[in-house]
């Protein structure tokens, strides 16, 4: 008897040990989309409960909602793009102004 542990995967063939590593980072990305899907929507519910206490901050939330849009706009509606980016750069150059 030993206290080394034994590595099982050095003892599958290499299909198996593909399927194994294959599931794993599987259920790594998944449990990455769970707590990315958790962590957003408890932004979201800060975003909406807590007013915001200046324009920086209404700001903020507005960038917020416009990268939601725009990820959310076909990729050949490059107008509604380049709106939204334009005012996402009025944003940053006012913020940097006051």
């Amino acid at each position: 008897m030993t206290d080394i542990p034994v590595e099982l995967d050095k003892h599958r063939g290499m299909a198996a040990q593909k399927a194994t590593d294959l599931r794993r980072a599987l259920a790594e990305v998944e449990n990455n989309v769970r707590e990315a899907r958790e962590r957003e929507s408890d932004l979201e519910n800060r975003l909406i409960t807590v007013p915001a206490t200046s324009w920086p901050e209404a700001a903020v939330k507005a960038q917020y909602l416009l990268n939601l849009y725009a990820a959310s706009l076909p990729p050949e509606d490059t107008r509604h793009r380049a709106l939204v980016a334009a005012l996402l750069d009025d944003f940053v150059r006012l913020s940097e102004e006051g």
